[in-house]
């Protein structure tokens, strides 16, 4: 007997991804946004498969993904924030509840939702992770999206 072994895949096509993107640090997420929303296309996710919710702040990325995830129009999320540390203890709890929120629709819906929220010390970390030297979490994000995406469909079986 052979192990069976699933991955998904990078092609995008058949694929219906939302993205999900706090307004709070714009300078920051609009260059994740454009980074998730180039991935998607080269991809070959079609502009008409793509949805795009505009939040507030990282803070509220769990509600929109929910209701995205509940109305059956998407396979997948890609959620996309940035929280820079400030000099309280705001961000620790904007940080983790964000990102618990974000695991607890994927889990609680079936919905894939993956993590470009960025939590970095200063404004610097957070650009050169937003197209800079660290490259552009937003479009890992997409790309982690469309992967798992298609794994959930293998691993569901024919005609999933």
């Amino acid at each position: 007997m052979s192990v069976l072994d699933v991955e998904g895949s990078l092609e995008g096509r058949g694929v219906r991804v939302g993205v999900v993107v706090a307004r709070f640090n714009s300078l920051v997420t609009d260059r994740l946004l454009e980074g998730a929303l180039g991935a998607l296309r080269r991809m070959g996710v079609p502009d008409e498969a793509q949805w795009v919710a505009r939040v507030p702040g990282s803070f509220e990325i769990p509600a929109a993904a929910r209701a995205l995830a509940l109305s059956g129009r998407v396979d997948a999320i890609a959620c996309l924030g940035a929280v820079v540390r400030g000099e309280t203890a705001h961000f620790e709890h904007v940080a983790r509840e964000a990102v618990r929120g974000v695991q607890d629709v994927a889990l609680s819906t079936g919905v894939p939702c993956t993590l470009g929220i960025l939590t970095t010390e200063s404004l610097e970390q957070a650009l050169d992770r937003a197209g800079g030297k660290a490259g552009n979490k937003g479009a890992e994000a997409a790309q982690a999206a469309v992967e798992m995406a298609t794994l959930l469909r293998r691993l569901k079986g024919p005609g999933a």
